[in-house]
């Protein structure tokens, strides 16, 4: 019989293969990643002699559990890290690891590709020195180092209070926090943070944390520019007062939230529906993370939820999978992932609203500021194929038209950009527009992988 397959090696389909394990199933763990732990819990590079603690405060002991859980059932089960899952059609998984093309059949599959940094393009985002924010982080977790000397974490999430933090506490000294959310929005986005008081109460005490060492944390501000001539040198903004300001810096860690890494759960079949309070494309599972016959969605690939949520997301769905296979366990932990699934889920959504995708900046844009990175099309670009006679008000034709999404990232950092300033172009709902579809392989391949497929 075909193994279970779980595709991805984050606190969620790390959570999924301690559950098969324990229950003495054998699953195949495949990620492109060479460790576990996504992003949220990224295993911290041994040579870097970090500490969990100063890197992950609250959150260590969870850190901690979960890696050592995973690994205590790494003789259980068949765990290929470094492992590209290109495509999905059929029943297989199509790999590439080490340069060997290949195949896995599974019996069962849980998709837990995680999430990548949304990113609300600004002037000057291209310039080096510009970072994602999570790739400001693993800067730090995997190689013990500083995106800059002058560090400005700009954006709109409360992944910026986090990263901020991280700097700070490892020697960073000149740092400081742009968000881009107005304190009054954050106001009326509490009420919805009741679902996991713990999390929102973790979220004051990083404020309080950055305070009292002195890094400033600026809000509701408008980010103008990020201004340099051969990397950055300073980052121009609009104050809530209407002042503008400007900080010299050498780094930007950029980031406005997370997107779902829905590719492989599209190339799988699964039906999509659009979020509005999450502002994008997901796809449909019921509450167990089931999107399919023996097809399960899990952590943030499923919805955008947190790392407590992609455990109990991981676990959930491999309680459920097995249930559909005829091997059903307590109902009880079942009933109990589910809730805590659900409220946690209830709680990002009202996260949305204090941490906002600044949606209406799109329309802001310059023509001149550079949307698509990988195929260098502007923000002016796609307005004149939109605004052009019987022009595209979908965005995979604006794709074919403009080339925006077409390039090595396969629009992942365009994509939402690219569906904004067609709407506001079209002046369509940002629902009616569309969103990128997917297309094997999810990301480049080499071309001497299509002479080592067995």
């Amino acid at each position: 019989m075909a193994p279970i397959l779980i595709v991805g090696s984050g606190p969620a389909g790390m959570s999924a293969a301690i559950a098969l394990a324990r229950r003495g199933v054998r699953p195949v763990v495949v990620s492109d990643a060479p460790h576990a732990g996504g992003q949220g819990f990224r295993r911290l590079n041994p040579q870097m002699a970090l500490d969990a603690r100063r890197i992950y405060g609250a959150e260590a002991r969870k850190y901690e559990a979960l890696h050592r859980d995973f690994e205590a059932i790494l003789p259980q089960i068949d765990y290929r890290p470094a492992t590209l899952v290109w495509a999905i059609y059929e029943g297989k998984a199509f790999i590439l690891r080490d340069g060997q093309a290949g195949e896995i059949a599974w019996s069962g599959l849980i998709l837990a590709p995680g999430a990548t940094d949304r990113i609300m393009p600004v002037a000057g985002w291209t310039r080096p020195g510009v970072f994602s924010l999570g790739a400001a982080q693993i800067a730090l977790k995997d190689q013990g180092a500083f995106i800059g000397r002058k560090v400005v974490f700009a954006g709109s999430s409360p992944l910026l209070l986090l990263a901020a933090l991280q700097y700070r506490t490892h020697g960073a000294r000149d740092i400081a926090v742009l968000d881009t959310t107005p304190l009054g929005a954050k106001l009326r986005a509490a009420p919805g943070l009741r679902h996991s008081p713990g999390t929102a109460l973790r979220g004051l005490r990083l404020m309080r944390a950055l305070k009292r060492l002195g890094v400033p944390v600026h809000q509701g501000v408008r980010l103008e520019a990020i201004e340099g001539a051969d990397r950055v040198s300073a980052i121009r903004f609009t104050a809530p007062s209407g002042q503008e300001c400007r900080i010299a810096c050498d780094a930007v860690a950029l980031g406005h939230g997370l997107r779902a890494e829905t590719q492989l759960a599209e190339l799988a079949d699964c039906d999509f529906a659009f979020d509005a309070a999450l502002r994008q494309w997901l796809p449909v599972a019921d509450a167990d993370g089931r999107a399919g016959e023996r097809l399960y969605l899990a952590g943030d690939g499923a919805c955008i939820g947190g790392a407590d949520a992609a455990i109990a997301g991981g676990a959930l769905s491999a309680e459920a999978l097995l249930a559909e296979l005829g091997e059903p366990g307590p109902s009880a932990r079942r009933r109990r992932l589910r809730g805590t699934v659900a409220r946690l889920r209830r709680f990002q959504r009202g996260l949305a609203g204090a941490f906002r995708w600044p949606h209406e900046e799109a329309g802001r844009l310059a023509d001149t500021v550079t949307v698509c990175r990988c195929e260098m099309v502007t923000a002016g670009e796609i307005r004149t194929a939109v605004r052009a006679d019987l022009g595209p008000a979908e965005v995979n034709r604006v794709k074919a038209v403009t080339r925006c999404g077409m390039g090595r990232c396969q629009g992942r950092f365009c994509g939402p950009a690219l569906a904004e300033i067609t709407a506001e172009a079209s002046q369509s709902p940002i629902d009616a527009v569309g969103r990128l579809r997917a297309q094997a392989p999810v990301k480049p391949l080499p071309l001497s992988a299509a002479d080592t497929r067995s």
